[in-house]
Formats: C-alpha cells, sequence, structure tokens
C-alpha cells in the first residue's frame, strides 16, 4: 500500500510538471479568463457601472470605490465561475497520454490501473486549483486597491465554493476525456468548452438578461448555481455597504439584475440550496466516472 501510495505521488507530480511544460495547453486552459479581461477593460466594464448607476434614486451617488468594488468583484466572480470548469477541461493530462501512446508504455509497466486514473483526477484537481487560486490572489489586490468590502465569511465562503467548483469542472472533464483519444477531438472539446461555458454559465452577461428559454436551460446546469455562490461571496460586502445609503428595493433590483439572486422557475433558491445542488452534482458526476471506470474494464477484460 506505501509502495503504491509512492508510485501515485509520483504520477500526480509528474502529470503536473507536464501541463506546466506544454506551454500551448496552459495557454489554451487561460483562454476564457483572458477573454473575460479584454471584454472587461474595453466595453463590459463601463457597461456594467452604468447599468449599476441607472438603479440609483435621482440625486443618489455612489463613492468610486463601491462602484469599482462591485464591478471588480463580478470580473473575478466571472473569471473563476469559467475557470473552475474550463481549466479542469484544459489541463487534463490523461487525454495527452492516449495522443502520445504513453498509456501503452502504464500498461505494462507495475501501476494499476486505479492508481493511473486517480493520478490523473487528483494532478486535475491540483493545476486547476493553482490556476484558480493565482486569479483569486490576484482579484483580492485589485479589489484591495479600488475597493475592498470583503469579510472574512466571504471569503471562506469563496473557497468552498471555488473547491466545490473544481470539483465538479474535474469529474466532468474525466468522464468526457475517458471517450477521447485523439489530437483532433481534444481541441475541439476544450475549444467548445472554452467558448462556450462562460455563456452558459452567465459569466459574459447576467442570467436575468437571458431570454426566457435560455434562463430555463442553464437552471438545469450546476455550473450555473456555482456562479450565483461566487457572485454572492463578491457582492454581499459591497451590497451590505450600498444599503447603507440606498433603500431595501434597489438593493434588491441590483442582486437580482447581477445574479446576487437566483430564481427557479420564478423561486427563489437560498444559498444553502445551491450549495447542496453543486455538492450533490460533484457526487453524480463522480458516481458517474467510477461507474465509467468499472464498465470500460469490464469490456476490455471480455475482449
Amino acid at each position: 500500500m506505501k509502495y503504491e501510495f509512492r508510485k501515485l505521488n509520483s504520477l500526480v507530480a509528474r502529470n503536473i510538471k507536464l501541463y506546466f511544460k506544454d506551454k500551448m495547453m496552459f495557454f489554451c486552459s487561460l483562454i476564457t479568463p483572458i477573454i473575460l479581461i479584454v471584454l472587461f477593460l474595453t466595453f463590459l466594464g463601463g457597461t456594467y457601472k452604468s447599468t449599476l448607476i441607472s438603479f440609483l434614486p435621482e440625486g443618489v451617488e455612489l463613492s468610486g470605490r463601491l462602484v469599482n468594488g462591485f464591478t471588480g468583484g463580478w470580473l473575478f466572480s466571472s473569471i473563476l465561475a469559467t475557470s473552475c470548469i474550463t481549466v479542469a477541461f484544459c489541463s487534463n493530462i490523461a487525454v495527452n497520454d492516449k495522443i502520445n501512446k504513453s498509456n501503452l508504455d502504464f500498461q505494462i509497466a507495475p501501476v494499476r490501473k486505479t492508481t493511473l486514473q486517480l493520478s490523473y483526477v487528483i494532478s486535475n484537481f491540483i493545476t486547476t486549483f493553482i490556476i484558480c487560486m493565482s486569479a483569486v490572489l490576484i482579484g483580492f489586490v485589485y479589489l484591495a486597491i479600488v475597493g475592498w468590502y470583503l469579510s472574512f465569511v466571504d471569503i471562506l465562503l469563496l473557497f468552498l465554493t471555488m473547491i466545490l467548483n473544481i470539483l465538479l469542472g474535474t469529474f466532468i472533464s474525466s468522464i468526457v476525456w475517458l471517450f477521447v483519444s485523439s489530437q483532433g477531438g481534444m481541441s475541439a472539446v476544450c475549444s467548445l468548452i472554452s467558448s462556450m461555458y462562460g455563456f452558459l454559465c452567465g459569466a459574459y452577461m447576467p442570467i436575468g438578461s437571458m431570454s426566457k428559454g435560455i434562463q430555463a436551460i442553464v437552471s438545469f446546469l450546476p455550473g450555473t448555481y456555482g456562479t450565483v455562490l461566487f457572485r454572492q461571496s463578491y457582492m454581499n460586502g459591497v451590497l451590505k455597504e450600498m444599503g447603507k445609503s440606498l433603500p431595501a428595493e434597489v438593493i434588491l433590483n441590483i442582486k437580482k439584475s447581477f445574479d446576487g439572486t437566483f430564481f427557479f422557475f420564478n423561486q427563489e433558491v437560498q444559498s444553502w440550496v445551491l450549495y447542496m445542488v453543486v455538492f450533490a452534482s460533484v457526487l453524480l458526476f463522480l458516481g458517474i466516472f467510477i461507474l465509467c471506470i468499472l464498465l470500460k474494464n469490464k469490456n476490455k477484460k471480455k475482449k
């Protein structure tokens, strides 16, 4: 058991090194965060500020720190909501090993299949965590400069949300990569996830501004619930500060418009329910991944 654990550690370290050495893979995993930053600097930042100010009663103004703290929180909640999934997809070494035929070497090596699969999952989680944690720290520095309103509880909930969403992304990507074994398939999946997921989870535009049909669809996606939780972690403090000078009705409208609250077919979903949905989704996809591994190994034995 101890010897197998050492092999697991070695495989995890190897997978992480391969990911950071592969500059193209590393760059591809950062496409969505880069797009979000560029969009924010070009026009989204100004749009969000204008939208926020439009909710203010006539004659009422907000300080620059409040406005910048709010829009900065929106930006980094969007980056984390997407990165937890997109980076998990683009940092998985399993497909690369299939393409490079390294998996054939492992088949004759004294390494259990379960150990190899577990190493892919663990290394995928760690690499995604490193990237997302870097985004969190950069966000903290930015908010400390332009407007810091995060409480200790907000930070703890932010980390909890991040870990749950990384686990979700890790298990979903691990399931998908079980059935992909070519460079073309890998590129197609990564491109699709990187380009589409930001729209589906509400990172590029608020869910409330989508059409009713799209809202109905995304309400069944677990990533949507993760996005709302990130929004709440970043926005609760600044909204509380705004509440000292703004009516409660205005704060409620801002929450609705910027995904600070989530409605499932016109029924508001409480924060603890959002966490339960994401947690249950993690367990669901973990179960599906284990089932796929067992069925795949069973089919190989029959052959």
